[in-house]
């Protein structure tokens, strides 16, 4: 009996997938970028969120193939003398949850706004729609650091947890236009079809005709738009650390370690930014190609 993975490998999208060697090679990095952020307690040599074992002799030590570099620090240390080889796993692992859980939540938020608008129409559909209009009308990394940077403020003494929840509504709030104006317009097209009309005649209620029938048929699109989020998630995650409004400094994230380094950059110093920032690259140009290889696979016109 066939895998559900020997499965999908078989199928048309599989075949697509295994004839794109540039969707493959993507894959290949994100897959080593997440299980590296996923496994660094195992995997990371050193633990960079464990202060106590931090010593500032060690602080800003070049990678070990330069002069001199140490063999315990692969890629060199910070100015905490935290390892930048253990920083950039932990760090990707903060990045990679603060955008998933954020693009998740843009994704239900958009998705139930859109299917709504797109279904009911009426005043409600030109509120919703009116409302996208107004956040479109703000760039987006402008709205995120006003939310982060009130939030910090209402709590200068929070806790971790409550820093992230500020981050993950922030990158939150300025996602879920997007996903609620393409579900909209896909809702407006499925409603007139005959499946929809036959369920109505036949009583189904509308909730059920909603989620049950029209729903499935419009999340094409939707699964195109959230693996491109992904990556766009992480950068305003990055782009809000580097600010000096994101996660707090004791968690190194990607754009908590740019800014570090950011200020030692013209000193010589260039592989507390560099390696971060290469780091940051890799997840988001690996994420936005498996993103538009998918919004190729999933068009028929294009198969």
């Amino acid at each position: 009996m066939k895998s559900i993975f020997t499965r999908w490998l078989d199928s048309d999208i599989g075949f697509s997938f295994r004839s794109s060697p540039v969707a493959v090679g993507a894959a290949v990095v994100a897959l080593i970028c997440l299980l590296g952020a996923l496994l660094a307690p195992l995997l990371a040599p050193h633990n960079p969120m464990d202060l106590t074992t931090l010593e500032l002799s060690d602080a800003r030590l070049p990678p070990a193939w330069e002069a001199e570099g140490r063999l315990r620090f692969v890629l060199g240390t910070d100015d905490q003398g935290r390892d930048i080889l253990s920083a950039l796993m932990y760090g990707a692992r903060i990045s990679l949850v603060v955008g998933l859980i954020s693009v998740l939540l843009s994704m239900v938020i958009g998705v139930g706004l859109g299917l709504l608008a797109g279904f009911r129409g009426g005043w409600i559909d030109a509120f919703l729609m009116r409302l996208c209009d107004v956040m479109l009308s703000f760039p987006a990394i402008l709205v995120a650091l006003l939310i982060a940077g009130v939030g910090r403020a209402l709590f200068p003494d929070a806790q971790e947890s409550v820093a992230f929840g500020v981050l993950i509504l922030a990158i939150t709030l300025t996602g879920w236009v997007q996903y609620a104006r393409t579900v909209r317009g896909s809702t407006l097209v499925e409603r007139s079809k005959e499946y929809v009309q036959a369920a109505r005649v036949t009583g189904v209620a509308p909730l059920r005709i909603m989620f049950r029938h029209v729903l499935p048929n419009v999340l094409g699109p939707v699964l195109v738009l959230a693996t491109i989020h992904v990556a766009t998630a992480i950068l305003t995650e990055a782009t809000l650390s580097f600010l000096g409004v994101g996660v707090p400094p004791t968690s190194p994230s990607l754009g908590t370690l740019i800014r570090v380094g950011n200020d030692y950059l013209f000193s010589g110093e260039w592989w507390i930014t560099v390696f971060p920032g290469l780091m940051l690259i890799l997840i988001a140009l690996s994420v936005n190609l498996l993103g538009d290889w998918l919004r190729d696979a999933l068009n028929p016109k294009l198969r």
